[in-house]
């Protein structure tokens, strides 16, 4: 995406390893719970590879389109699973975002030369639509982290260590935040 070399590769070992986990819990889970690791590790490498520096690897334009073919058919799979289950909503969304971001970096501005180091006041995207969705992983983030924090916790050893898959769900809300802000 936009920005820093840092940031970027913060961005792709955040993405990388919750993909990575989402990969692993694949195997443990049969039906929805299978289907939810299975976007959310495309998610995650999605994130990923999106956020390579360019200063790296700089893809050609078609790359981009290839990215928002992926996700549009991942949008549309989580489409048709929301009939069984309102958390599909939230998949369909991300993959909506990844869409608009891929899309934002093929058009001219964006892509190879806007994938690392575009001017800062250059915008790919559209600011409302960017706002909104900012606005939705803000609000996502905040309640996936209040509900990281044990019910009548008073100290640091209140409550056990909470389940890693909320915290993987909250890291990955942070990186589409990340994601989005950079456009």
């Amino acid at each position: 995406m936009h920005g820093a070399v840092l940031p970027g590769w913060l961005l792709v070992a955040l993405g990388g390893t919750t993909g990575a986990y989402c990969l692993l819990r694949l195997r443990d889970c049969s039906g929805d719970a299978r289907r939810a690791a299975g976007d959310e590790a495309l998610m995650g490498l999605g994130m990923a590879v999106m956020a390579v520096p360019a200063a790296v690897l700089a893809p050609p334009r078609w790359t981009w389109t290839g990215y928002a073919a992926v996700f549009g058919c991942a949008a549309l799979a989580s489409l048709w699973a929301a009939r069984r289950g309102a958390h599909h909503l939230h998949h369909l969304v991300g993959s909506l975002a990844m869409v608009y971001m891929a899309v934002a970096m093929a058009r001219p501005g964006g892509g190879a030369a806007g994938h690392g180091g575009h001017a800062p006041d250059a915008s790919t995207g559209l600011p409302l639509l960017t706002g909104a969705l900012l606005a939705y992983y803000a609000v996502y983030v905040v309640r996936s982290g209040i509900r990281l924090v044990p019910a009548g916790a008073t100290g640091p050893a209140a409550a056990p260590l909470p389940e890693l898959l909320p915290a993987c769900r909250l890291a990955m809300g942070l990186g589409m935040l990340a994601m989005l802000s950079a456009m």
